[in-house]
C-alpha cells in the first residue's frame, strides 16, 4: 500500500470510532417505569387532596356523624330533618287530648285574693255552672233559671275569700265571672265546703237607666255586706268586694269602704276592688270615677240609685 491508502484507512477507522462514541446509549427502562409510578402516585394524590377541599366546602348542616353504633348514639348537625335511621314502621305514640278550656283571668293579679289561684276559681266557676244545670228544671211556680252555657264562656273578675255569719254559716270563698257575650251575664257564686252554695246571676241590661260612667252592681252588695245591720255585728277583720261597669270614659275608679281608699282594676268595661274591713260601718263603699285627665266624672255619693247607708 502507498501512502495515501494509509490515511485513507487511519480516517476510516478514526470515523468509525467517533460514530459508535456519538451512539446514544440503551434507554434505562427501569429507571423510567419507576419514574412513571412516580407521578402517578403524585396525581393521585392531588386528587384526594381536591376532594378533601370540595368537602370541606360542603355546608356544615348536611353533615351527620354517626358515634357508636345505634341510631341512639346519632349526634346529627343536618338542621332538624328527620332521622334517617328511624323505621317508618316504629308505632308512634297517640297524641293526648287538648285539656279542656276553662274561663279567661283576671286583668290583674290584685283581682284574685286571699291566695286563691286562677285554678281554684275556675274549678269554683265549673261548681257553679253545674249547680245552675241541676237546677234548670224547677218546681211549678217557681221562676225557671237561665242556661248560663260553660266556663270557657267567662272571664274570672273578681275571687276572695267569704265569711259566714248565723244565718249561712261556714266560711269559703265568693267566685264572680263575666260572660261578654250575648247575652251578657255577670255571676257572683258562693262556694263552701267544695260545693255551690249560693248563685247570683244578672244580664248586661240589668240596673236602673241613666247616663251614668259609672254602674255599681245592683247586687254588689253581696261582696261587701257581711250581714244585714239588723242581725248582729260582724266578724272583723272582714274581706269585702266591690264591682261595676264603667264607659269608655272612664280611666281610673276607686272604693273607699272603712275610711280605706283602694284602687279598682279596670277590666274590659268592668271595675273590680278589694279590701280589708277593720271596723264597723254604717255606710256602703263609696264610689268614685275619673277621666284620663283626672276630672271626677261620677261619685256614688251623688247617685240617687246607689244604697248608700248598710241596710
Amino acid at each position: 500500500m502507498n501512502g495515501r491508502d494509509d490515511f485513507e484507512l487511519n480516517l476510516r477507522g478514526r470515523m468509525a470510532r467517533d460514530a459508535a462514541a456519538m451512539r446514544p446509549a440503551t434507554a434505562p427502562y427501569p429507571e423510567i417505569v419507576r419514574q412513571g409510578r412516580v407521578e402517578q402516585r403524585r396525581r393521585r394524590l392531588a386528587v384526594a387532596g381536591a376532594a378533601l377541599v370540595v368537602l370541606a366546602l360542603v355546608p356544615a348542616t348536611a353533615i351527620a356523624l354517626t358515634l357508636g353504633n345505634g341510631p341512639a348514639d346519632r349526634v346529627s348537625v343536618a338542621g332538624g330533618g328527620p332521622d334517617p335511621s328511624a323505621s317508618s314502621s316504629t308505632p308512634q305514640s297517640p297524641q293526648s287530648p287538648p285539656p279542656p278550656t276553662g274561663p279567661a283571668g283576671p286583668a290583674t293579679p290584685g283581682q284574685l285574693a286571699d291566695g286563691i289561684t286562677l285554678g281554684d276559681a275556675a274549678a269554683g266557676l265549673e261548681k257553679c255552672l253545674a249547680f245552675n244545670a241541676k237546677h234548670l228544671n224547677t218546681s211549678a211556680g217557681s221562676a225557671p233559671r237561665q242556661e248560663l252555657g260553660k266556663a270557657s264562656d267567662y272571664r274570672i273578675l273578681l275571687a276572695q275569700r267569704s265569711t259566714g255569719n248565723d244565718n249561712s254559716p261556714g266560711d269559703g270563698q265568693y267566685v264572680v265571672a263575666v260572660k261578654d257575650s250575648s247575652p251578657s251575664i255577670r255571676l257572683i257564686c258562693n262556694i263552701k265546703g267544695g260545693q255551690a252554695s249560693g248563685l247570683n246571676t244578672s244580664g248586661g241590661g240589668d240596673g236602673p237607666p241613666g247616663d251614668r260612667a259609672v254602674q255599681p252592681d245592683i247586687n254588689g252588695g253581696k261582696l261587701y255586706l257581711q250581714r244585714l245591720s239588723s242581725e248582729g255585728p260582724w266578724k272583723l277583720p272582714y274581706r269585702w268586694g266591690s264591682i261595676g261597669t264603667v264607659d269608655s270614659r272612664v280611666a281610673r275608679v276607686t272604693v273607699t269602704y272603712g275610711g280605706a281608699t283602694v284602687e279598682a282594676a279596670l277590666d274590659h268595661g268592668w271595675f273590680a276592688a278589694t279590701g280589708i274591713l277593720e271596723k264597723r260601718v254604717t255606710q256602703a263603699p263609696r264610689i268614685k270615677g275619673y277621666d284620663a285627665q283626672g276630672k271626677e266624672i261620677y261619685d256614688s255619693d251623688q247617685d240617687k240609685y246607689y244604697d248608700k247607708p248598710i241596710p
